[in-house]
């Protein structure tokens, strides 16, 4: 079944931001009925794009499951704070597989294409700065892009046509 009246309304993506997140050495709690549960707390890090600019503050983290099948269960709480001083609350979960494949090549500083495994978010915000309130009423989607003792994201606003 075909519903014409979406047809010349696809979606289009508007580049947000880029952000490089460092992380602490992961916490490994250990095997749990849902899988392998790790927390990485976030250092810091670097926010920078066309609509946002700031930092990553410490004290995030990912409260990510290493999952049967091998992808990673991402489930990411941070707060950026933009260059101008607002504070914004940013969650996303996501799905992260076939890093397995290439961990060590990643991990012993090798940059490996992102072609060799799949990294996505769906970031959602919170803000109270009427400055970047718009932010609260996007849907957004992230690439991800695995690095020694980091993670980055280039994340883009889904926008009407």
């Amino acid at each position: 079944m075909t519903i014409s009246a979406f047809d010349g309304f696809e979606p289009k993506l508007e580049h947000i931001f880029d952000v490089h997140i460092d992380l602490e050495p992961p916490q490994i709690i250990g095997q749990t009925p849902a899988g392998m549960r790790q927390v990485y707390v976030v250092k810091g890090g670097t926010v920078d794009g066309p609509r946002l600019k700031g930092e990553l503050l410490p004290g995030g983290g990912d409260w990510g499951t290493l999952r049967p099948d091998g992808a990673i269960q991402l489930d990411v709480r941070a707060t950026i704070r933009t260059d101008d001083g607002a504070l914004i609350y940013h969650y996303y979960g996501g799905v992260t597989a076939d890093v397995l494949k290439v961990a060590g090549r990643i991990f012993g500083g090798e940059d490996v294409p992102l072609s060799e495994y799949y990294s996505y978010i769906t970031p959602q915000f919170q803000t109270g700065a009427e400055k970047y309130e718009w932010l609260n009423r996007v849907v957004a989607i992230g690439r991800g892009k695995v690095v020694a003792g980091a993670v980055e994201y280039r994340v883009w606003a889904v926008t009407n046509p």
